[in-house]
Parts: C-alpha cells; structure tokens; sequence
C-alpha cells in the first residue's frame, strides 16, 4: 500500500498571493496577449512570489493565465490531488523519476512537423502509430525523408528535432 503525500506546490509557500474578483478574469486573461514581456515577468513576481522562469512567452502567458483563474476560482481540490497522485503510482509504481520520462522520443499525436525542401512545404503529422504525410502513413520520419528527398537522411535531423536521448 502506497502512502498518500501532498504535492508541494509550485507557488512559494510563505507568499500569499492577491485574491482576483471572478469578474476580471475574462479581462486580465484577454490583457495577457498584448502585455509586453517585462510586464509579463512582473505579474508573475505579483502572483506567484518568485522570479520568473527562463521560458518563452507562450509558456509565461499559459501559466499566468492558470494562475489568475486559480486565484479566483480555487485551485485543484484535495481529492483531485489524491486521485491523479494515485493514478501517477499506478502507472510508475510510485517512483516520481520515472514520472518525468517520456516512453519514447516521438512528439506528442496531432504535432505537424513542417519543412521547407527545395521551395517546397512538406507537413507531417504524428499519429499514434507513426507518421502521415502526403495522405500515406510511415513508420519512421527517416521514411519520409527519404521520399521527399530521394536521398537517406537521419529524419529526426532533417525535420530539426533534437536528437534522440539514446544517441550519444
């Protein structure tokens, strides 16, 4: 049997936040768009109570827009916390490493990759189980590569994605 442990959150614990009316929250999510980036880093020291991450814009926006609406709805309820923290057990065993490590390299289904090749836009969508592109479906992105190319060519590397972690 696995003990139940509260998640620390990731706000700082000492800071208290201000409490947001629900009525501006439409307004303050809608603001988030145009507000230029320092201003962007000083809600996030208002709100959460820590200096902001070294992460792009879409990342700022989409993390204060939860912050804003958890502070004027509530955030997660307990037994929410206990419920996903019992199923993230279930599928690792109660081992939080092993939590954060993707089962394979592949993007997440529904990504479209998109590469210009000799003036020429190729879109490939990940499925789940592999690839499609040009109405057919492939098993490698080095198979498409290939087809688009003529040529054999690393497909991780030709559609620029990171290299694979297993790749030294």
């Amino acid at each position: 049997m696995t003990r139940f442990k509260q998640p620390t959150p990731q706000w700082s614990q000492a800071f208290t936040a201000p409490a947001i009316p629900p009525a501006d929250v439409l307004g303050r999510l809608a603001a988030l768009r145009t507000t230029p980036t320092p201003a962007l880093k000083q809600q996030w020291r208002d709100l959460v109570g820590t200096e902001p991450p070294p992460y792009n814009r879409r990342f700022l926006e989409s993390r204060l827009a939860y912050r804003v609406q958890e502070l004027a709805y509530g955030g997660l309820r307990p037994e929410t916390l206990a419920r996903l923290e019992a199923l993230g057990e279930q599928l690792d065993g109660g081992k939080v490493a092993v939590r954060r490590i993707r089962g394979d390299d592949k993007p997440i289904a529904g990504t479209q990759l998109i590469r210009v090749y000799h003036g020429t836009e190729h879109v490939v969508t990940v499925t789940r189980e592999g690839y499609e592109y040009a109405g057919r479906p492939y098993q490698s992105l080095s198979a498409i590569a290939r087809a688009i190319t003529g040529t054999r060519w690393n497909g991780r590397v030709f559609f620029g994605l990171r290299p694979s972690r297993g790749a030294a």
